[in-house]
């Protein structure tokens, strides 16, 4: 199993997400990355956040874990969720280090609405946004392309 640490940015009340198209499907997905060999968690989110969107960040505590079992893939995935300020920057995409079509901010309240990955669900982020920390177990994660 990999794990994946991704970055939780809200401002004013929308969730920083970075949209793929992989087929005919949007997803949605928080911000992050693979941590390189000998990388920590929150390093490897500095890192991806400055290649891929040119912003420093600062990451807070662990608000959120799940998994991604995808076993005939081979890509089992925990997911560690951060809480993560960016400050007043404005993240643009850096084509050359990202496949992302685009960057969206996302209304805490749609994010029912997209597909998201991993596939948290509304209330979760919502009461995550509110203060309390999650372990989800495995997510049902809608096939995402391949």
């Amino acid at each position: 199993m990999k794990v994946r640490p991704a970055a939780l940015i809200v401002r004013e009340g929308a969730v920083l997400t970075m949209r793929y198209r992989y087929g005919s499907e949007y997803v949605h997905v928080l911000p992050g990355g693979n941590p390189d060999p000998g990388e920590s968690m929150s390093d490897a989110l500095c890192r991806e956040l400055a290649e891929e969107l040119g912003i420093d960040v600062v990451v807070g505590n662990m608000v959120l874990a799940g998994e991604v079992l995808r076993f005939r893939e081979r890509e089992d995935t925990l997911h560690c969720v951060f809480r993560t300020d960016i400050g007043s920057s404005d993240p643009v995409l850096d084509p050359a280090n990202t496949s992302a079509e685009a960057i969206e901010w996302i209304s805490s309240g749609n994010l029912g609405d997209i597909n998201l990955y991993p596939n948290f669900a509304l209330p979760l982020i919502g009461n995550i946004i509110a203060g309390e920390f999650r372990y989800t177990g495995p997510l049902s994660q809608p096939y995402v392309g391949d």
